[in-house]
């Protein structure tokens, strides 16, 4: 039996676990040179060792930063301390590709490294090692959890039905553009509209194609107002846009182009193609305004008027 304490003994477990160990191992001189890795790199990077070892770090892996992975190095040398990189910060200092096939998800492996500065018998820092560690199952489930919370947080702000703001965000977006208004004063207009006798619509052809007519008018909202403008469904069918920069006529023009539009749109449904008109009331910021829900009154009293007057037209809040 050998001496467990033999120094010749020792040496070969160390060596043995270092090429078995499920953590790749590289190091360097200081000149980037690859002096040694182990089977990890080997089997990760599909290089082999004799065409790696002695040759220069940035021609073997050639994809890698020079200037990144140098002032790397270097701060590590001068220091005298250990770096770390993670995969949330860089996703990968060597792009492995993912060979396991639970997270095949991702083609390239996630790593997480830290650089160490090895300093020899003589007391100086003359080697650089650089441990690699396969994070990809954490980084993945991760960023599917991220994912999943935005997806969440998007149903939290959207109305499923017509994919408008729902009216608690819109209403939050828009208290938040009064009180920036209050400090800030510029052009803005507000509308509210609803579907001129939508329940005569539910009431004859059923819900899904009043559902569909819904829809039909929201796709009009978002084809017709500018990536700037806040549109939300505020009730069953009613629904407010806040125009950016927009003054009054400016905002009178683009409700009627708006109502226009929705009167010529044929509904598809499983019923009977549909056609529908809207009703608008549009409003300016005045400085009369102390709450927000001033805004919204001065906008739906003329949307009042405007079904008042006949339907299918524009009333502004000061005709």
């Amino acid at each position: 039996m050998s001496n467990s304490n033999d120094p010749l003994t020792e040496f070969h477990w160390l060596v043995e676990v270092l090429q078995t160990v499920d953590v790749g191992v590289l190091v360097l001189d200081l000149q980037y040179t690859i002096t040694s890795w182990n089977g990890f790199i080997e089997n990760n990077s599909g290089i082999d060792s004799a065409d790696a070892l002695g040759k220069s770090l940035f021609d073997v892996f050639p994809e890698l930063s020079q200037d990144w992975f140098k002032h790397k190095a270097e701060t590590v040398i001068q220091l005298r301390n250990r770096a770390f990189t993670t995969w949330e910060q860089r996703p990968f200092v060597f792009k492995f590709r993912n060979n396991r096939p639970i997270t095949g998800v991702t083609p390239y492996m996630y790593q997480n490294c830290t650089f160490i500065p090895v300093v020899s018998t003589t007391g100086k820092v003359e080697n650089l090692a650089v441990i690699v560690y396969d994070v990809t199952d954490v980084a993945t489930s991760k960023l599917k959890l991220n994912k999943a919370n935005e997806q969440l947080a998007e149903l939290s702000r959207i109305d499923a039905l017509t994919q408008l703001f729902n009216r608690g965000y819109w209403e939050t977006l828009f208290e938040n553009e009064f009180m920036r208004q209050q400090r800030n004063p510029r052009e803005l207009c507000l509308i509210m509209f609803d579907i001129d006798h939508f329940k005569k619509v539910n009431d004859t052809w059923g819900h899904p194609a009043g559902d569909q007519v819904i829809r039909s008018v929201a796709r009009a909202v978002k084809e017709n107002s500018r990536a700037t403008d806040l549109s939300g469904r505020y009730g069953g069918e009613e629904f407010v846009i806040l125009l950016i920069d927009s003054d009054i006529d400016n905002a009178f023009n683009f409700a009627e182009r708006l109502r226009a539009d929705i009167e010529q749109t044929k509904v598809e449904t499983d019923v009977q193609t549909l056609s529908v008109t809207v009703s608008l009331g549009v409003s300016a910021w005045s400085e009369k305004f102390t709450e927000h829900s001033e805004w919204i009154e001065a906008a739906d009293q003329a949307l009042y008027k405007a079904k008042e007057g006949g339907r299918n037209k524009t009333v502004r809040s000061s005709d």
